[in-house]
C-alpha cells in the first residue's frame, strides 16, 4: 500500500474528515458504490463477513467423534496416508538379491510402512504425530549412534500421536540445521499403552506435522502443526446437511392429504364422532394397497403430492467437488467415481494427484525413510550401507506385466541395434539396459563390476563397410580375415546378425 493509502487509513485521520469524505478514502484499495452498497466495506451483507478462529484441532474429543463417524473425514485422513506408503520404495545399489531379499522380508517382518501409515495418518487427523524407532537394548534418552546398532536390534516403528507425547518446549534444538527450533525430547504421557513416562531424543523419533503453521500459531499449538480436518470444517457441514437432507426428502417424496368437512369442529366435539373418523382413517389403511380400494364420504377428497429430485444431484456434486479440491483428492479417488463430462475418465486427475504425492513423498518422508532403512541394513546384514545404496520411492501409476515386456523388449532391440550398428560401446549398452530395469524391471542383476569389465571403445566402423568383416564380433578383436558364414551375408552383401 503507498504511503498515501496508508495515510488514509489511519483511523485518527480519518475521523477528522467528513463522513462522504472518509468513506471515499477508505475504499482506496476496491471498487466500491456506497450510494448503491455495492463492494467490501459498504454496508452491506457482504461487508458484515469475515473469518474467524475455530481451533477444532485442539478438540481431541471431536476430531476423534468426526474420525469414527464420518467416511468422508476418514478418506481425507486415510487416503493420502495409504497412498504415500502404498507401494513403498525401491532400493538401489550395489546389493546382491540374497541382501536384497533378506532386507525386503525384514521390512514385512517388522511391518515398517505400516507403522508409517500410521504415523501419517494421526499427524493428519490430530495435526502432528511421531513414529518411534524400536532399537532394542538402548537408551532412549540419549541421542542415536547409528554405529552402535548390532544385529537384530531394531524392533520397528511405534506410532504415537500428539496427545500421548510431552514435547519439550524449555529445551530445543539450537543445532544448526533441520531440526532449528524443535523440542530437543518427547515425553510419553502416562496414558500411553507403551513407554510410558519414557523420554525419548528427538534423534529416536519420526516427527510429521498435519498443515504447517506460521511461528505465532505454531507455538499455541505446542510446536505442532494442525488436522486437516480444520481448514475443511465448513465444508464438511455443508456436505453433510445437504446430504442428509436430501435423504430425509425420501420420507416426504409421496404425501397424502385426506380433506375431511367439519374436521375442526369433530376434534373440538370429541367423542363418537372423533372415535368414528379414527376408526374411518384405519379402516382406509387397512384397505387401500395396490389392488384395493379407498371408501370415503362423498364429501371427503382424496389429495396427493409428489416431490420432484430434479437438479438436487448437481447441488450434492457441487459440494463434493468443492471437498474434493479443499483435499486435494480427485473425485475418482475420493468418491470412486468418474468426473462428469464427455470422455472424463479421470486419468489425468489422477496424474496430478499421483504427482503431488509423490513431492509429498520426497518432501516430508525422504530423510526419514533413509534412515529406517539405514538402520535396518546395520540391524539384519551387520553393517553400514555401501555409498551406492539409495532409495527411491516406487510410483503409484505402474505398467503391467505386458506393459513391461514391451518396454523391455523395445528397449533391448534399440541398444542391441545401436551395438551391432556400431554406434556405442559394450559398456555404454549394459549402462543402458541397467538403467532400463527401473521401469521394466529386467536386468537388475547387471553390477557395476560387470559394467567396468565391459569395452569400453567403439568398434572400427571401417570394418561395419567390409563385406567379409563379421558384424557379430567388429571392433572386438575379431579377425579381419575371417570370411562370415552364408548364413551371415544378405543378397547385398550388408553384414546382420546370425539369427539366434
Amino acid at each position: 500500500m503507498s504511503r498515501k493509502n496508508r495515510r488514509m487509513h489511519n483511523p485518527r485521520e480519518a475521523s477528522q474528515l467528513p463522513a462522504s469524505v472518509g468513506k471515499r478514502w477508505m475504499a482506496q484499495d476496491s471498487f466500491a458504490n456506497f450510494e448503491a452498497r455495492v463492494g467490501y466495506g459498504t454496508d452491506n451483507q457482504s461487508s458484515a463477513a469475515g473469518y474467524q478462529f475455530d481451533f477444532i484441532s485442539r478438540n481431541r474429543v471431536q476430531m476423534e467423534a468426526m474420525y469414527r463417524s464420518s467416511w468422508i473425514v476418514g478418506q481425507a485422513v486415510d487416503v493420502v496416508a495409504e497412498d504415500m506408503t502404498r507401494e513403498g520404495v525401491e532400493i538401489r545399489g550395489e546389493l546382491d538379491p540374497k541382501t536384497l531379499e533378506k532386507l525386503t522380508r525384514a521390512e514385512k517382518r517388522l511391518g515398517l510402512w505400516q507403522g508409517l501409515c500410521d504415523t501419517i495418518k494421526w499427524s493428519r487427523l490430530y495435526g502432528g504425530s511421531v513414529g518411534v524407532l524400536l532399537i532394542d537394548g538402548q537408551n532412549m534418552a540419549t541421542p542415536l549412534k547409528l554405529d552402535t546398532i548390532g544385529r537384530g536390534q531394531f524392533k520397528g516403528i511405534y506410532a504415537m500421536d500428539r496427545w500421548l507425547v510431552q514435547p519439550s518446549m524449555n529445551d530445543l534444538i539450537t543445532e544448526f540445521g533441520p531440526q532449528l527450533g524443535r523440542p530437543r525430547y518427547y515425553d510419553i504421557v502416562a496414558d500411553g499403552l507403551a513407554l510410558r513416562r519414557q523420554r525419548i531424543h528427538h534423534s529416536r523419533v519420526i516427527r510429521l506435522d498435519g498443515v504447517d503453521l506460521p511461528y505465532w500459531q505454531r507455538l499455541s499449538e505446542n510446536l505442532w502443526g494442525q488436522s486437516v480436518i480444520e481448514r475443511l470444517f465448513d465444508r464438511l457441514i455443508a456436505f453433510d446437511s445437504t446430504t442428509t437432507g436430501a435423504a430425509q426428502l425420501v420420507y416426504k417424496a409421496y404425501l397424502r392429504a385426506y380433506k375431511v368437512e367439519g374436521l375442526r369442529d369433530i376434534i373440538a366435539t370429541g367423542g363418537p364422532a372423533l372415535e368414528g373418523l379414527v376408526k374411518q382413517i384405519e379402516m382406509i389403511r387397512r384397505f387401500q394397497s395396490n389392488e384395493g380400494i379407498t371408501l370415503m364420504d362423498a364429501k371427503d377428497e382424496m389429495v396427493t403430492n409428489t416431490y420432484t429430485f430434479a437438479g438436487l444431484d448437481s447441488v450434492l456434486l457441487q459440494f463434493g467437488q468443492q471437498l474434493s479440491g479443499a483435499m486435494q483428492i480427485p473425485l475418482v479417488r475420493l468418491f470412486g467415481q468418474s468426473p462428469a463430462g464427455l470422455n472424463s475418465t479421470g486419468e489425468s486427475d489422477l496424474k496430478t494427484y499421483y504427482d503431488r504425492i509423490k513431492q509429498e513423498q520426497e518432501r516430508r518422508l525422504m530423510e526419514p525413510v533413509s534412515l529406517v532403512y539405514d538402520i535396518l541394513h546395520r540391524s539384519e546384514i551387520g553393517k553400514e550401507p555401501d555409498d551406492s545404496f539409495n532409495l527411491e520411492f516406487t510410483p503409484l501409476s505402474q505398467l503391467g506385466h505386458v506393459e513391461r515386456a514391451q518396454v523391455s523388449a523395445s528397449v533391448t532391440t534399440a541398444v542391441t541395434s545401436a551395438f551391432d550398428a556400431g554406434l556405442i560401446s559394450e559398456q555404454t549398452a549394459l549402462q543402458e539396459l541397467k538403467q532400463s530395469s527401473q521401469v521394466t524391471g529386467i536386468f537388475t542383476n547387471i553390477t557395476d563390476d560387470q559394467i567396468e569389465a565391459a569395452d569400453s571403445e567403439l568398434p572400427d566402423l571401417s570394418e561395419l563397410n567390409d563385406p567379409n568383416a563379421n558384424s557379430g564380433s567388429a571392433g572386438r578383436g575379431a579377425d579381419p580375415a575371417a570370411k562370415p558364414e552364408p548364413d551371415q551375408v544378405k543378397g547385398s552383401g550388408d553384414p546382420v546378425r546370425a539369427a539366434a
